[in-house]
């Protein structure tokens, strides 16, 4: 799944080459809120937390 997300983004920057200037401003602006990026973080943190403490049996 990843990978078909991947190649249909690598698709549409080829084919609409203003998209990827687009996009940079787009990630320049999200990256330069610090409590949008501190909920990001957590949010990735909650997600992966649960499974690293789970018991092997």
């Amino acid at each position: 799944m990843r990978w078909l997300l991947l190649g249909a983004l690598a698709g549409l920057l080829l084919a609409y080459p203003t998209l990827l200037g687009l996009a940079l401003a787009v990630a320049a602006a999200v990256l330069s809120k610090p409590v949008v990026v501190a909920f990001g973080l957590g949010l990735a943190t909650r997600l992966s937390v649960p499974r690293a403490w789970r018991r092997t049996r």
